[in-house]
């Protein structure tokens, strides 16, 4: 059976990039364009990782992360940073709310999968 990935970004071109780059290694895809959204789809079905943007409206990646670890099926389920920030306190406060990975945009589609390959134990 094949692992689930929710991708949520508000970005639409970023959404399709992902979906193009994980459909085509096998995986299935739930996408939101923010992180309401997401935690709405994330609340209504099983994933196995979690791809987020930081910057997005209604409500961030970060909120996200700190929403979902406060579910108990999220304790151990990946979460990932796909976000055009780099700088080192955003990456620290994103470990401190739970986050797993940090990939910088623009990625390489082979980064994106080898990160996605690793997290998951596949």
């Amino acid at each position: 059976m094949s692992k689930t990935i929710l991708s949520v970004d508000d970005s639409a071109s970023a959404l399709q990039m992902i979906k193009l780059a994980l459909a085509g290694a096998g995986y299935q895809v739930v996408q939101a364009s923010n992180g309401a959204e997401g935690l709405a789809k994330a609340r209504a079905a099983a994933v196995d990782m979690v791809l987020t943007d930081l910057n997005m409206p209604v409500m961030d990646g970060l909120s996200l992360i700190r929403e979902l670890r406060k579910l108990p099926s999220f304790k151990g389920v990946p979460i990932v940073f796909l976000t055009t920030e780099s700088d080192a306190g955003m990456k620290a406060q994103a470990k401190a709310a739970g986050a797993t990975g940090w990939i910088t945009k623009p990625f390489q589609q082979d980064q994106l999968l080898a990160v996605v390959r690793k997290v998951l134990g596949a």
